[in-house]
């Protein structure tokens, strides 16, 4: 029985009665088509149009025809869902079959090809953090005074979070640990290492799960990077090697730190790109008011081997568990866009063999002076989107991590957010400066 006939069958002793066809916007959005579950057949033998000129960053009115393609190993059940719910993740083409250079995962699967063609395999894993808020009588709020690895009484959303944990195995998906995080109401999730696209399929299906169980309990879930001022903000560290012929192509047993001159010149590599590479792994507006000093975020551009302080960090794990963290992305990227974008820097500083220098090992960065991070020669990350912009746009080995498509959309949009921030009255200078002046 081939794979399409094992899931027809799937579907009909399980009683599924919708499949739910499911894709990104370019900013990461989650959509869907939703179809009887007796047109399944038909979507993956032939896709599903739809109008993608309603979509942000797709195609203009008077090319609206666009097609979904299903991913057959994307195939999942909903279980959380009563009428008998299945979902299957989409590439998007045009009606006439032709790559479509919109489509996040699509742009995410050239990259990876492209690598895959200089013999590596590109591994990723990633730690979600996000906020569980009680929302009652108009009031969002937090509901726990919990903090790093607290269990109850003090976590009560402990039951809801182990019910996410829950679900996201029933959808197939290698959770790795779950925990309250520092910030009260904070939770964090982390996915098994593995191939890059099915991690990026996996955030989305997260935050999917996450939000629609929260709702339910009548809670707000949110990925939002820092939605309370004063506390630690919601990253997505994302652990990062490269495998070649099935072997840690990060590990070097004849190096005294065991780390070969693939993963020096990777991590160089992100270091080189960093400013650019922001835009895209931190690309809101609120993005940057989690990475300033003093709340675990990194915003000084150098690595260390244990040091939790700079942007890339390299765990003591050895052996297949060699790997780079970088320490900077946050969860309301699209990983799609963001992973592409990580490998593409990754693999310029392999190609050129950079060095990425010393080890800030025993250096607290947030208490050096500038003129010692500047004797190290340590950057500063963009301390706000526009700087994040403008870097993406004088980095040409970014920028082609991105399809010309993605890339003119996501300036656009960013730009237009950052002008409506720009703008805007906030609440602060209504309260800081209106009678006083």
């Amino acid at each position: 029985m081939d794979a399409i006939e094992t899931i027809l069958k799937e579907v009909k002793e399980k009683g599924i009665r919708f499949i739910r066809l499911q894709f990104v916007d370019v900013l990461g959005i989650p959509k869907n088509v939703e179809i009887p579950a007796k047109k399944l057949r038909v979507a993956i033998e032939e896709g599903i149009n739809f109008d993608g000129s309603s979509i942000q960053g797709f195609v203009r009115i008077e090319e609206s025809d666009m097609k979904l393609v299903p991913d057959i190993n994307t195939f999942v059940t909903c279980p959380w869902e009563e009428e008998g719910v299945a979902s299957i993740i989409c590439d998007v083409y045009k009606s006439d079959g032709s790559f479509f250079e919109g489509c996040p995962r699509s742009n995410l699967k050239r990259v990876i090809q492209e690598v895959e063609r200089k013999g590596f395999e590109f591994k990723v894993g990633t730690e979600a953090e996000f906020f569980i808020l009680k929302h009652e009588n108009g009031r969002i709020h937090t509901s726990d005074h919990g903090s790093y690895f607290d269990l109850l009484p003090l976590d009560l959303e402990e039951s809801l979070r182990r019910d996410m944990v829950i679900a996201l195995e029933e959808l197939g998906l290698n959770i790795e640990a779950s925990h309250h995080e520092v910030a009260p109401s904070q939770h964090e999730i982390d996915f098994e290492y593995g191939n890059a696209l099915k991690i990026a399929d996996s955030i989305i299906n997260l935050k999917l799960v996450v939000k629609t169980l929260a709702t339910r309990k009548g809670y707000v879930a949110t990925f939002m990077p820092k939605p309370i001022y004063g506390v630690p903000g919601s990253g997505m560290h994302t652990h990062l090697s490269l495998f070649r012929n099935g072997d840690n192509a990060f590990y070097d047993p004849q190096k005294p730190d065991g780390l070969s001159n693939v993963a020096r010149g990777f991590i160089a590599g992100l270091l080189q790109h960093a400013p650019a590479l922001t835009a895209v792994t931190n690309p809101l507006v609120n993005s940057y008011k989690r990475l300033v000093p003093g709340y675990e975020a990194p915003v000084y551009i150098a690595w260390a081997e244990k040091n939790r302080s700079p942007l890339v960090r390299v765990p003591p794990q050895r052996g297949r568990g060699t790997r780079a963290e970088l320490r900077n992305p946050d969860p309301s990227c699209n990983p799609y866009l963001a992973f592409a974008c990580i490998l593409k820097a990754g693999m310029d500083g392999v190609e050129r063999e950079l060095d990425p220098g010393k080890p800030c090992n025993s250096l607290n960065l947030y208490h050096m002076s500038c003129e010692e991070r500047e004797e190290w020669g340590i950057r500063n990350l963009p301390r706000n989107l526009e700087e994040a912009l403008q870097e993406l746009e004088k980095d040409p080995v970014v920028k082609e991590a991105l399809t010309p498509h993605i890339l003119n959309y996501f300036l656009e949009a960013k730009r237009q957010e950052w002008q409506e921030f720009q703008e805007r009255v906030h609440p602060w200078e209504i309260e800081r400066y209106l009678e006083l002046y």
